[in-house]
């Protein structure tokens, strides 16, 4: 009896129509195949059950039967074992295989039933390998089970007969029990959770299939998801756990490249060159980055890549069956059960295939989650530690960008990162069938594919060129919007915004440029996509049969060739894309940013100082010694280093030589007050335990109890960004308060005082900073302009160009009679403080969310929709013509060997798939077209609109969310939606062409389509609700990541000097957590989906393989192969179609975001057709106001009420009045900001509100409180219209005194200013607006408390320049020093937004009223 016939019985099992397998085979292979695959998967099982702990769980009902049933089994395979000897006693000598068999079985079933108890003790709640291995012993018993049922004769085989039928029923009974899952073992971390992810406690099937979150979509179908419906995150997922290891890891990496360099060098004598060389080589190695992520990352993405490697595999084996299955058609004699077997293993390997992608997808995608949790972390740390000179070196914007772009970039890569490998596998082994399939003449098709790289790759070398120039254009736009929205206020008042719109205008201009080229490129690369299996499959025929006579194209060659070129299409367009995408991928910037120097924790040390390395020294041989609880003053002109002197107090600067040393804790208070976007209690705690007293103490003596009366939420009133809804003098006093509040030993105050009004000012000093403030006893570093103070500090410290010119007490300095006592002299009294009105408040939530489905309304005409729907029409019906020609030409009879009129046959279908290629190119051209121009008539809207909003407008409405339109919507416009269409009609088509051939080549198919489609529905309207729910949870979770992150970076001195770093890591862990509590779901629910889809795709490729073998009789090989090799292609686009759609709802959002944006109330026109005013208005400047009544907003109180007067041409007016009396108010309604509710304003006789907007605001001239600057030339920051000449311009900075600066900087006019005009001094910023004044010089000049953060000599320099150069002018002045008005013609008292006093100074000290008593606190009555 030889092997094979031992093994096999071809007559036994396969030419039979009833089949069975020989004995031996059952007895052995098949018994053994559980027993292999339990024992091989153990040793990597148990390290993996060693390494993971989760509690044990108490012995329930369930483990104890199955236990029971374990142990029974054992018994039975033993009792079959010990009757094998019973028989050998009886002299019957059995075959050896019932002793082995038996044993085995036995020893595994054993094992089996061991494993059950250590994966309790573990705490595995529901196990897979054990499913696994109890559903292949019921694979493996049923053949038997059937054989022994037909066979049932012999006696003596009895006592077997009976073992293994309870043996059968036992494993049946094991599988029911392993499916269900143990109860959550105890002592596990997991219970406290609110909300635990149903992931954890899920079963393995559960978890193969993502049952467990069916929950959620089916909550999200019945109602809208909110917050508190997302499960909380896994431990693993946590930033705790994952910023935690990465840091380890970075650390772990830069301290191996530093001990790298200088250990090897001393055990190195050798020549000198070599030695050179040696440590050239040694110091190059950077800290890389890759690697720490390697190792944090790695181990978990291999296991993905290992379920990628199966899944390869398993694609293979359908194009092999369909060549089965193919002959099986052919071959009229075959028995049925074939044909049946046949579509059951093509099920059954499909599904198996889908189950296995979507693990490997989810393994990827977490990695990919987890990567972004930890960059975005480590970023963040970064950021709080870093030098000055490297946060100048990267803007807050471009920070922010490695948080948000970068990293998401490598959550999007993860999923693709396995193609690197495997992409080359897949195309490997299709060319192996393929040469086994057709022989040589693959290789033409294998060339056509090679030549189709280098065009591939050009395009995408080309594309990703055209992305990083439209990155520029986009980034300067936005760049540009950010600070259009950040000075509009200023715009508005210079009536500058047309040149602004124009700059805008103009980059857009270039973006879209830029898009269309890469659109061309676009639709090139889809006709590419859609030609090149196609033209590989043409070439590859076309050679096989003009190659040979002999060589015949029937139905198996050419389906299984098509299918496997259809596997080959995916792999070799993914692998260009891989790599360009792997290439942008910026490690570079992360891990340069990652690798900047930090502040030296230890570096509070002093002499020479500079703000960074670049930079000139600021600060030189500074030698002081402040005793404690002394109060010490720095004084000095703009720009000689008073606040770096305080920064290098608090380490912020790099040391380059000397020591600094700071006793205690410290509190600082900035020059320009740093406000988070909380409450204002929030605010001043800053994250201290609350106590009442000490909190009423400071905002007592911080003079803010007033004002939290006027403020809506008194202190729980939430503040905008940047502090945006408090005046300038309250955002100062809430600083201080949170310094006060504090409680810390050293107190540097950055010139506090100077943003408050005199009287505040006053109070705050007695209350707080001076000799018997609240902070007495402390150490009180005052850097101050106001001189008011000085006799009364211990200590002034006199700076003059970074070097302390004379340092002592008042008395010392006057009696030294230096500089000091001069500039004293001169300024005895006057006083130098600020304060501006409360803006309105910022009701901060709006509910932006409207779902409207404009589905195409983006595409100017419907008549392109109709286009695009037909030539897609025409696309497919090409497809499928070419498709059936193909399966008419196979069905060709062969006459002698060959097959006839190959030429036509050739010809006609190279005609058809060459216009489906030409229609897919006219297709996605038309489409993006239409894109672009939609993007770009939406964005016009939208700028044209904002720039027209009023400014009651951007009070209500935070920047961020006006940008995140003109950014994340016009990219979605721009570069999502049109992609997203173009793929949703192709796949719609698609699907809808294989159920059109499917249904032609076996009719009966119609009757499963019902259903089919009905399952398919439903899971798509679940999947698309929930999934549009999460994906806006994500994205409103997501802002906050980054506008906590920005706040973070500009107040990063603050966070540092109250040490409060780790809080602040804190609570950006926990919005990063937030944010991926929703995206995790979101990832999921996608898997769900495709699993849910994908089995309706299985459903089809069985029923198309069924009805074949039903019909069998009727149908030909051809449409055989036809409609299953369409089948096999059909789960991808159904899965894609049901995605797209989901993505086109939620984009579509982004249209309906900016039109909303773009259809906001706007203020009156710009100018008015025949209603403009004479050129030369106003020529005599005579204001008039009559009745005239104000409010900030529709709801809010009246600012001015009844205001009644006349200011004549050339009049000087001081205004003056307590904080809110409506003094800025007023300097608002003469330039229209704020629109009148009744009465009016006249300027020259002319009614305001009758003319248009910019020829009221260009004849007037205004220097505003907030000095704003935009980034760009000196010269377009005078005279954005180019109105004015070089010398105009030369001769305004000489008169505001900023000639000799500019003419000092090699560039002059065209010095760069940077954002906000960070690059120059506050006083500095001041006077550029002077010189604006100065270049416009109209009749009418506003000046609205210019003067903040000036030191007393330019101040001086100020008003005198007003005084010469405005002399004809009227001069309204806001003040505070009231000596800047003693001298004015008439003095404006406002109280409480009507008018208490109107007269001469002198009239109005003699009154006695209330400008006498302002007066008399300035020390001037």
């Amino acid at each position: 009896m030889n092997v094979s016939s031992f093994f096999q019985d071809s007559n036994l099992t396969i030419h039979t129509d009833n089949p069975d397998l020989t004995p031996c085979f059952q007895n052995t292979i098949l018994a053994w195949i559980p027993s292999i695959y339990l024992w091989s998967a153990l040793p990597f099982y148990l390290l993996y059950l060693k390494r993971h702990k989760r509690g044990y769980i108490v012995l329930s009902v369930l483990s104890r039967f199955k236990t029971l049933f374990g142990v029974l089994l054992w018994c039975v395979s033993w009792a079959d074992l010990f009757y094998s000897f019973h028989e050998l006693l009886q002299n019957r000598t059995p075959p050896p295989v019932y002793f082995v068999t038996p044993l085995v079985v036995g020893i595994t079933v054993l094992l089996a039933t061991l494993l059950i108890q250590y994966e309790r003790l573990r705490g595995v709640q529901s196990s897979g390998v054990l499913i696994i291995f109890w559903f292949l012993s019921v694979l493996c018993a049923v053949g038997p089970f059937r054989s022994k049922i037909m066979t049932t004769g012999h006696v003596n085989e009895r006592f077997r007969f009976t073992t293994f039928y309870i043996y059968f029923a036992l494993i049946i009974v094991e599988l029911i029990l392993s499916c269900f899952k143990e109860k959550p073992p105890f002592f596990s971390p997991a219970s406290t959770d609110a909300n635990p992810c149903p992931e954890l406690n899920s079963g393995f099937l559960s978890r193969l299939t993502f049952w467990w979150f069916t929950s959620m979509a089916i909550r999200g179908y019945k109602r809208p998801l909110e917050d508190k419906d997302l499960w909380s995150l896994n431990e693993d997922d946590t930033s705790k756990t994952i910023v935690r290891q990465l840091s380890k890891e970075w650390d772990r990496e830069k301290a191996e490249c530093k001990h790298f360099s200088p250990m090897k060098m001393i055990q190195i004598k050798i020549p000198e060159e070599a030695e050179v060389l040696i440590r050239d080589k040694k110091h190059n190695r950077k800290p890389s980055f890759l690697k720490a992520l390697l190792r944090t990352f790695g181990p978990y993405f291999l296991i993905g890549s290992f379920f990628k490697l199966i899944q390869d595999l398993l694609s293979f084996v359908n194009p092999q069956l369909l060549s089965v299955l193919i002959g099986f058609i052919k071959n009229k004699d075959a028995p049925a059960w074939w044909g049946f077997l046949i579509a059951a293993l093509m099920f059954v390997c499909a599904v198996l295939q889908t189950l296995i992608l979507h693990q490997h997808f989810q393994y990827c995608i977490v990695t990919g989650m987890r990567l972004r949790t930890g960059i975005t972390g480590v970023i963040y740390r970064k950021s709080l530690a870093i030098t000055n000179s490297a946060k100048r070196s990267s803007t807050v914007g471009e920070i922010v960008n490695l948080m948000s772009v970068d990293a998401q970039r490598f959550t999007d890569l993860m999923t693709f990162l396995n193609m690197l490998w495997s992409a080359p596998l897949q195309i490997f082994l299709a060319l192996y069938f393929l040469w086994q399939t057709l022989g040589p003449s693959v290789l033409a098709g294998v060339a056509v594919m090679v030549l189709l790289i280098p065009f591939n790759s050009a395009i995408a070398i080309k594309t990703r060129a055209f992305q990083v120039e439209q990155m520029r254009y986009k980034d300067s736009r936005i760049k540009l919007m950010n600070e259009i929205l950040g000075g509009i206020k200023v715009l508005k008042l210079y009536a500058w915004e047309p040149s602004f719109s124009e700059k805008v205008l103009e980059i857009r201009k270039n973006e879209l440029r830029v898009l269309k080229k890469s659109a061309y490129l676009n639709s090139l690369s889809t006709f590419a996509w859609i030609s090149a299996p196609f033209l590989v499959a043409l070439t590859t025929f076309a050679v096989y049969v003009s190659v040979d006579e002999k060589n015949i194209l029937d139905a198996e060659k050419a389906f299984v060739s098509l299918s496997l070129f259809n596997i080959l299409k995916f792999p070799l367009n993914m692998l260009p894309q891989v790599i360009s995408n792997i290439t942008s991928v910026s490690l570079k910037r992360i891990q340069q940013f990652l690798s900047h120097d930090e502040l030296d924790p230890n570096c509070v040390e002093t002499k020479v100082i500079a703000p960074g390395k670049d930079a000139d020294i600021f600060l030189i041989c500074i030698n002081m010694l402040v005793p404690s609880g002394s109060l010490v003053a720095i004084v000095g002109h703009v720009g000689c280093g008073k606040s770096s002197l305080v920064s290098a107090l608090l380490g912020e600067m790099e040391k380059l030589e000397g020591e600094v040393a700071v006793k205690g804790s410290v509190a600082y208070v900035p020059q320009q007050a740093w406000i988070q976007n909380a409450t204002l209690k929030d605010n001043i705690l800053f994250g201290q335990a609350p106590n009442e007293e000490k909190y009423q103490n400071a905002l007592e003596a911080c003079a803010l109890k007033t004002d939290l009366e006027v403020l809506p939420g008194g202190d729980h009133t939430e503040i905008g960004e940047k502090g945006i809804n408090l005046s300038g003098g309250q955002r100062q006093r809430v600083s201080l308060a949170r310094a006060v509040y504090s409680a810390s030993d050293i107190f540097l105050l950055d010139d506090p005082l100077s943003a408050v009004d005199s009287h505040v000012a006053k109070h705050i000093f007695d209350k707080v900073i001076g000799p018997d403030g609240i902070l007495k006893g402390k150490t009180r570093i005052l850097v101050t302009h106001g001189i008011s103070f000085l006799p009364q500090v211990d200590h002034i410290i006199v700076l003059v160009d970074g070097k302390i010119s004379e340092m002592g007490s008042y008395q010392d300095l006057l009696k030294q009679n230096k500089a000091f006592a001069e500039f004293l002299r001169n300024y005895a009294l006057d006083e130098d403080i600020e304060e501006d009105e409360p803006t309105s408040t910022v009701s901060l939530f709006l509910k932006t969310y409207l779902f409207l489905s404009t589905r195409l309304q983006i595409f100017s005409l419907p008549v392109i929709s109709l286009v695009i729907c037909l030539l897609y029409c025409c696309q497919n019906a090409a497809a499928i013509g070419a498709n059936v020609w193909l399966s008419d030409w196979t069905n060709e009879p062969v006459v002698n060997g060959t097959q006839h009129n190959t030429a036509m046959r050739i010809g006609v279908y190279a005609a058809l798939g060459l216009l489906q290629g030409l229609i897919v190119l006219i297709c996605s051209f038309t489409l993006a077209m239409g894109g672009i121009n939609a993007a770009r008539t939406l964005h016009a809207a939208l700028l044209d609109n904002k720039l027209h909003s009023p400014q009651s407008f951007y009070d209500t409405t935070p920047t961020g969310r006006i940008i995140n339109r003109f950014s994340k919507d016009i990219y979605v416009i721009d570069e999502v939606i049109p992609p997203t269409i173009l793929m949703f009609l192709g796949t719609f088509f698609t699907s809808l062409s294989t159920m059109i051939v499917i249904i032609a080549s076996t009719p009966l198919f119609a009757v499963v389509i019902v259903p089919l489609a009905i399952l398919y529905f439903f899971v798509q309207r679940f999947y698309v609700a929930t999934s549009r729910q999460l994906k806006r949870l994500e994205s409103v979770s997501r802002s906050p990541i980054y506008s906590h992150f920005s706040e973070t970076v500009s107040g990063a001195s603050v966070i540092r000097a109250y040490r409060r770093v780790k809080a602040f890591v804190d609570i950006s862990d926990l919005k990063v957590d937030e944010n991926q509590k929703s995206y995790y779901p979101g990832v999921v629910s996608n898997r769900w989906l495709g699993i849910r889809v994908e089995f309706v795709g299985n459903c089809i490729v069985l029923f198309a393989a069924l009805f074949a073998v039903i019909g069998r009789n009727s149908l030909n090989a051809g449409l055989v192969g036809l409609s299953v090799s369409y089948a096999l292609q059909v789960t991808l686009s159904l899965n894609w179609m049901v995605r797209m759609t989901s993505e086109l709802e939620t984009n579509i959002v982004a249209v309906e975001r900016i039109k909303e944006y773009s259809e906001t109330e706007t203020e009156a026109p710009w100018t008015i057709e025949g209603k403009s005013p004479p050129a030369d208005w106003p020529s005599k400047g005579e204001l008039e106001f009559v009745n005239y009544s104000v409010r900030y907003r529709k709801g809010l109180d009246l600012v001015l009420k009844g205001l009644n007067l006349q200011v004549h041409g050339g009049e000087k007016i001081g205004i003056v009045g307590r904080t809110g009396a409506g003094k800025s108010s007023m300097t608002l309604c003469l330039f229209r900001i704020l629109e009148a509710v009744k009465g009016e304003i006249k300027i020259d006789g002319v009614k305001i509100s009758e003319i248009g907007l910019h020829d009221l605001r260009s004849r007037l001239t205004i220097i505003p409180q907030d000095p704003v600057l935009f980034s760009g030339t000196l010269r377009m920051n005078l005279d954005p219209f180019n109105k004015y000449s070089d010398e105009e311009i030369w001769k305004a900075l000489e008169l505001s005194h900023l000639k000799r600066f500019v003419s000092s900087q090699p560039s002059m006019l065209d010095y760069e200013c940077s954002e906000g005009g960070e690059n120059l001094s506050v006083g500095q910023r001041q006077l550029v607006c002077l010189a604006r004044a100065l270049l416009r010089k109209s009749r009418v000049l506003i000046l609205d408390e210019a003067t903040a953060a000036i030191d007393l000599e330019t101040d001086d320099l100020i008003q005198m320049t007003i005084r010469t150069q405005f002399e004809g002018c009227t001069v309204l002045t806001i003040a505070h020093r009231l000596n800047t008005i003693m001298d004015y013609t008439r003095v404006l008292v406002l109280d409480n937004g009507t008018i208490a006093e109107f007269d001469t100074p002198a009239n109005l000290i003699a009154a006695k009223g209330i400008f006498y008593s302002m007066a008399k606190d300035a020390g001037l009555a």
